[in-house]
């Protein structure tokens, strides 16, 4: 098969630069290229040898894995837009060897760190403070400002609780217990967020990065359009099918956009899609792969944590509203493609049937990660059982088998795709440590439930009008634990069981990524697809209303998150809510079986938005709008093939 591109290799490592901070790393030659490949490496055995092999004290292994995450950082990544992208400067050389030091200083003195707690020495202090100044400078250049900007007003926030105004006021606290708290306890930089990138999150950062180098990115493609290709608007189902698939390995919206989009975006313009139509639906489906079950974005992992429940349990969650949010765009890239006249691919521009069925063995380490979880494996475990199967299946042919070379490159590559996580997780653990320190967390809790006046729908809104807010520049990860922290204890207040109430803070700082303003995924498929950037983000917001959508049904019914319910109540709110996305995808996209009028359209969203609520009542209602608006449509496209026989 052939299908050319309008994107090469080097625009798309450049639109991921743009758009997704955490890959933009500096290109290096010469030794500094080795040493830093060998700092890749080497991070990434010592992870796994300490799942493996020998199991350290939280104070000894997270200070090894910071100072692994802050010395590779400030070697990667420039201080600025402008600095040198090939070479690393003598201060970037000294501020990586103090994240080395100020990190293993924990490993050097712990006895004598845990001993003097609370009466901490001058030294104590000007070490700890240097962390937490290279940690938000870190997370700054990874992530970017807002974060770092977050951070530091939550510290200030901490010195200054004597003059805050109202309910934000404190007792306030001073830089020694402040500089004490934030890095030699377990609830500030040391604390759970770093813990769980240094655990679960690196291990399966590192088994996606060895699927890549087996190729199953390439393989999901052409799997995608075997099974998708040929139908009506093949290009776009593919586009839906390949993300859902790629975001079993991809924690990075827009990296998923890049890869997958510079396959399917020329493709869909190729076949008459619009450039921002195009866009949209990639953008959308790579946002949602995050959602995706089994290996879901970084923040599925802080949450188990948060919540102490298996990961499988989160997981198993989020399977339901997984597939409704992809079952939302695939109606509505078919309503498009049915209005606009637009056909599937040909056979001559499908892969081969027979060749793509030969490399299903492609999918069984995902099989066999899947099956070690069910088994309660724990996460870790079941991750390197992952990545040597991964190594082990990608044996059984040629083409797919790793080399020494592949594996060391992997291992290097899972460790540069975790770094992002690291600078994050610390840069957050600094956030939750101030609100653990002044209780600021219950007092915005109990002011967002005064604010809605102890409304629950209020409560939501509010909540995701934060998450998106807080969403544009900042990535899921940190998204995740600073609204989860302040957020998602009012909604439990309210009664909201606390997956429900964590899962809806993760999805919206998840489709924050193509909801404008500022909404980096749609802006790098807008640079692939050549199209206008916010019209882009609003085609996306528009794709993804089911994204919007199943978080407000899974909080009023929970059956769709699969916890305290039968197996009938889970079919019965899946049917209703993907038969209200019908419904609202004809509407916004303006046809069905034949072209809807304005009237029809109001109907058909109506309708649909009624089925999604749970209750019998609203499911009734719902069900008569979208039979009547089918039963129009149904009408005019006979009247229109009667009326165009009859001329013939």
């Amino acid at each position: 098969m052939s299908t050319t591109t309008n994107i090469n290799q080097q625009e798309m490592d450049k639109l991921i630069a743009q758009y997704d901070k955490e890959s933009a790393t500096r290109q290096l030659a010469g030794p500094m290229k080795w040493i830093s490949f060998g700092l890749l490496v080497l991070f990434s055995l010592y992870q796994l040898s300490s799942t493996l092999f020998f199991t350290l004290p939280p104070q000894i292994h997270r200070p090894i894995h910071l100072a692994f995450g802050l010395a590779l950082v400030y070697l990667l990544y420039a201080g600025t837009s402008k600095g040198n992208k090939n070479k690393i400067g003598i201060v970037n050389m000294i501020l990586a060897l103090l994240g080395v030091l100020v990190s293993m200083y924990w490993v050097i003195d712990y006895e004598g760190l845990v001993t003097r707690t609370g009466n901490y020495t001058t030294l104590d202090m000007v070490v700890g403070g240097i962390a937490v100044v290279l940690v938000l400078e870190a997370a700054r250049r990874v992530v970017g400002i807002p974060i770092a900007l977050i951070a530091t007003v939550f510290l200030l926030y901490t010195y200054l609780g004597p003059y805050m105004p109202g309910f934000l006021e404190h007792r306030g606290n001073d830089i020694e217990r402040i500089i004490g708290h934030s890095y030699y306890t377990l609830e500030g930089i040391l604390g759970t967020p770093l813990a769980v990138s240094s655990t679960f999150i690196f291990l399966f950062v590192l088994f996606g990065a060895f699927l890549e180098k087996t190729g199953v990115g390439e393989y999901f493609n052409d799997l995608s359009l075997v099974i998708a290709g040929r139908r009506i608007g093949g290009p776009a189902k593919v586009a839906v099918f390949s993300s859902a698939l790629q975001g079993t390995i991809s924690g990075s919206s827009v990296a998923n956009v890049v890869t997958s989009g510079a396959f399917t975006i020329p493709m869909m313009k190729r076949l008459g899609y619009r450039s921002e139509f195009a866009a949209a639906v990639e953008a959308s489906s790579s946002t949602g792969g995050q959602i995706m079950p089994p290996v879901m974005g970084a923040a599925a992992f802080l949450m188990a944590e948060f919540i102490g429940v298996p990961y499988l349990e989160i997981a198993k969650s989020a399977i339901l509203p997984a597939i409704l949010f992809f079952v939302g765009i695939w109606i509505m890239t078919h309503f498009e493609a049915k209005r606009l006249g637009l056909r599937g691919l040909s056979k001559e521009e499908l892969p081969n049937k027979k060749e793509v069925l030969k490399k299903m063995y492609l999918l069984l380490p995902i099989v066999i990660i899947i099956t070690a979880l069910m088994m309660n494996i724990s996460a870790e475990r079941a991750a390197i059982i992952g990545i040597v199967s991964t190594i082990v299946v990608g044996a059984f042919r040629k083409e797919t088998r790793m080399s020494i070379a592949d594996i060391f490159a992997a291992l290097a590559s899972g460790a540069r795709m975790a770094l992002g996580v690291v600078a994050a997780t610390a840069c957050a653990g600094i956030i939750v440590g101030t609100i653990t320190l002044t209780g600021i967390g219950l007092k915005l809790a109990n002011g967002l439930i005064d604010l809605a006046g102890g409304h629950l729908l209020l409560t939501l809104f509010f909540t995701m009008i934060a998450s998106l807010i807080l969403g544009m520049g900042t990535p899921t990860t940190a998204n995740y634990i600073i609204t989860s922290t302040i957020a998602a204890p009012a909604l439990i207040q309210l009664g909201v069981p606390a997956i429900a109430a964590h899962m809806f803070t993760f999805y919206f700082g998840i489709v924050a990524d193509i909801t404008p303003p500022v909404a980096l995924a749609a802006f790098a498929a807008s640079g692939i697809a050549k199209s206008k950037p916010i019209q882009t983000g609003v085609e996306s917001t528009r794709l993804s209303i089911a994204a919007f959508m199943a978080p407000y049904i899974f909080v009023i019914s929970p059956a769709l998150l699969l916890i305290n319910t039968t197996l009938l109540e889970s079919i019965w709110v899946m049917l209703t809510s993907t038969l209200g996305m019908i419904g609202v995808g004809a509407g916004l996209i303006g046809y069905w079986m034949s072209k809807l009028n304005v009237l029809e359209r109001i109907l058909a969203v109506a309708g649909g938005v009624l089925a999604v609520i749970p209750g019998i009542e609203t499911d009734i209602a719902g069900f008569i709008l979208i039979a009547l608006v089918f039963a129009l449509s149904y009408y005019k496209a006979r009247k229109q093939k009667q009326s165009v026989q009859t001329t013939l």
